[in-house]
């Protein structure tokens, strides 16, 4: 399946809401900022053969399997390409680099391209502080917002205060699409159910036989945010989520969909349908005992494909959670990778653009796909490699039919990450009522409100 083919009608996912994304920051507008940089400053794409000798220093967190390998051969490329150009890596993980990144950013030898992720936690505070540059004039040079989906481009676009997003200066662009959904051992999985309570009945039937049902690791706390927005997006409705995320008008937690979430998440956790001990294990290694064939479920993220398909082989495949009526419009969580940016302290911003053009072109594409990942840029690629990557891929392309996206929760506010992934710890030990957690929460979000 071409890219080009699926990826270009995910452009009306959510397209009302990023128009009136909002959120509060937390820290002083000033803070950690050195001067603006300009978002007019390039009239033409850069010569970066001519830009003498360059150290280019690249934070990334690319590095599972699959991440790993494409950002490799890319940085390889580019090389190759311009031989002035030295690319510095740091490879950290996801959490690694979200508690480092803006210390790192604001201080004096300041790495030229980052992974910032996008919402008002990490990018809205970059932005905010002044610590991003915008590459609205790069995007006109490379004509990047041909490359994209609206829905997608928008994901990276923030007003210079930093407090809202969806709108105003475009700050990076993202590899990879990203679904969260549900990976199955094929050899205990025969029949894939239809309904939720088809996919109910295999849990209980696996718990039964004592096996695990789903794998699931949440010391991290974010990997809960994903668990129950799976859950959340067959019981609830799917504009009711979107508008939350992006703080609509009279939008709220504590609503009905919400409660309905948080209690089926607890009831799968009561009945024993996660890993024993669940909240004390790490994500990766609940997926690691999934991919030696322990569990029958996993519910994660595309970026695990090509590290599943490698360790399973034929044994693994990949579907949208089923809905609560068989043959309904699915709804999934998921959107687009961490977009790499252009910190402000760079000193080779030019070569910079150059190098996020090349990680994004067509080329890009084509790598990306060979290395079994998920192009985000709505360019012709090779088909996916049979399987596990043809079932995202078509799980991609039936989402971008239906309008069946939902957003990152985390999004909301700067600290909505740790206020939900926390709270969901809670919820799923037995610890807070479905009522006391979606109030909770919502008064979190009244409280970051009044606190901006």
């Amino acid at each position: 399946m071409k890219a080009a083919r699926w990826l270009g009608s995910l452009a009306v996912v959510g397209a009302a809401a990023l128009a009136i994304g909002c959120g509060t920051p937390g820290e002083d507008s000033d803070s950690g900022s050195t001067s603006s940089t300009p978002a007019t400053t390039a009239s033409r794409a850069p010569d970066v053969a001519a830009a003498g000798d360059v150290t280019l220093t690249v934070w990334d967190q690319e590095v599972r399997g699959g991440q790993a390998a494409q950002i490799k051969e890319l940085n390889r490329q580019f090389q190759a390409k311009y031989p002035n150009v030295t690319i510095r890596r740091v490879a950290k993980s996801f959490d690694d680099l979200n508690t480092t990144l803006k210390l790192a950013v604001s201080g004096p030898d300041a790495p030229d391209v980052v992974q910032a992720n996008q919402g008002l936690g990490v990018m809205g505070q970059l932005v905010r502080g002044r610590l991003l540059r915008p590459v609205d004039d790069y995007a006109r040079v490379y004509d990047w917002e041909s490359r994209y989906p609206s829905l997608l481009i928008d994901l990276n676009r923030f007003e210079a205060d930093g407090t809202r997003f969806g709108s105003g200066d475009l700050y990076g662009l993202s590899q990879m699409g990203e679904i969260v959904g549900v990976f199955y051992n094929k050899r205990l999985v025969r029949e894939l159910p239809r309904t939720l309570e088809e996919f109910e009945a295999q849990l209980e039937a696996a718990r039964a036989a004592g096996d695990v049902p789903i794998q699931f690791g949440n010391l991290d706390k974010w990997p809960g945010i994903h668990e129950y927005e799976t859950v959340l997006g067959q019981v609830a409705d799917k504009q009711e989520v979107r508008d939350f995320t992006f703080q609509t008008d009279g939008a709220s937690f504590d609503t009905a969909g919400f409660r309905d979430g948080a209690t089926k998440l607890q009831e799968w956790a009561d009945k024993g349908y996660f890993t024993p001990d669940f909240n004390g294990v790490g994500y990766d290694p609940a997926w690691q005992q999934f991919a030696k064939g322990n569990g029958h479920f996993l519910i994660a993220g595309t970026w695990l494909v090509a590290d599943l398909a490698d360790q399973m082989g034929d044994d693994v495949g990949f579907m949208l959670m089923p809905g609560r009526e068989a043959g309904g419009d699915p709804v999934a969580l998921g959107g687009e990778g961490l977009p790499f940016t252009i910190t402000s302290k760079s000193a080779n911003p030019d070569v910079a653009a150059a190098y996020i053009d090349f990680l994004t072109d067509e080329n890009a594409a084509r790598v990306l796909t060979e290395t079994n990942n998920l192009a985000a840029m709505k360019l012709p690629t090779p088909a996916a490699a049979p399987g596990l990557p043809t079932d995202v891929a078509e799980a991609w392309r039936t989402l971008g039919e239906v309008d069946g996206l939902i957003p990152y929760l985390d999004y909301t506010t700067p600290t909505f990450g740790d206020d939900l992934g926390g709270a969901i710890q809670e919820l799923t030990a037995g610890k807070q009522t479905p009522d006391e957690f979606t109030a909770g929460i919502q008064q979190r979000v009244e409280d970051s409100k009044a606190g901006s």
